[in-house]
């Protein structure tokens, strides 16, 4: 593995191998991200033959597109062969040929590519002139909460500190991505949904049943100690209690789109 790959994208695709038989316990946030990305393509007035659904999962994103009436065919890709897409392929090395697709679609899947510019100049090789592209990431304030709480309790207990949580694309820098890939038109939103959890366990129970444990490269192999997990739970309470009770976890949802020229 090279020294400057964020992501083991081995480790990704057999969490998500693992889960895919209870996905549905775990995928609401998917639903929800998908359904929000569908709205968007009533902004725009032409319907669209032929769309790829990018990191599918167990296929959430394309079954709202063709009820919407959006869009005419979707094929699935994904890279863990057990969510059953229609291609399994690695977001990071399309399979696609140049001009194929009137639209390409992607809902949570992107956030963990080693090079994101890459995979979005091969996003835009693979429609057709004037297609669309559309994605839902996660921004940088997603389970910023967790992320603050992990080093709290690190200092607390003056314990090593590990990368645990992704790093994540800011909304100042999501439409530049954009303009890199050579998108026309590119336009970068967000918005965050905030969720009252029972508690940092609940969280990161969830977390592994969607399939984003850490997959970071540099995480460490080392067995964690439970008293260093009490101590994010202690510093996640303090500091994240929600008054109605249970404790807050933000996620926030950036929408990219542009169009190839």
């Amino acid at each position: 593995m090279n020294d400057n790959t964020i992501f083991d994208r081995d480790i990704l695709r057999l969490a998500r191998n693992r889960r895919a038989s209870n996905w549905q316990d775990y995928n609401w946030l998917k639903q929800e991200a998908a359904s929000r990305l569908v709205d968007t393509l009533f902004d725009i007035k032409q319907n669209f033959a032929l769309a790829l659904d990018l990191g599918c999962h167990g296929g959430e994103l394309g079954q709202i597109m063709l009820a919407s009436g959006k869009v005419g065919q979707v094929i699935s890709c994904d890279l863990a062969e057990k969510m059953n897409p229609q291609i399994v392929c690695d977001e990071e090395f399309l399979p696609f040929a140049d001009n194929c697709f009137d639209l390409v679609t992607s809902c949570l899947a992107l956030h963990n590519v080693n090079d994101l510019v890459g995979s979005l100049v091969q996003i835009r090789s693979s429609l057709k002139p004037g297609g669309f592209f559309i994605a839902t990431i996660y921004g940088v304030n997603t389970l910023k909460e967790l992320r603050e709480s992990a080093v709290d309790a690190a200092c607390l207990l003056d314990f090593p500190l590990s990368p645990r949580v992704a790093p994540f694309v800011d909304i100042r820098d999501a439409g530049a991505l954009l303009q890199r890939s050579g998108f026309a038109l590119p336009v970068a939103s967000s918005e965050e949904i905030v969720v009252n959890y029972s508690g940092v366990g609940k969280i990161l129970d969830e977390l592994r049943g969607a399939g984003e444990a850490n997959i970071l490269s540099q995480r460490s192999r080392k067995i964690t100690p439970l008293a260093y997990f009490a101590a994010i739970d202690q510093c996640y309470s303090e500091k994240f209690a929600m008054p109605e009770g249970g404790v807050a976890a933000t996620f926030e949802l950036i929408t990219l789109a542009g169009v190839k020229a």
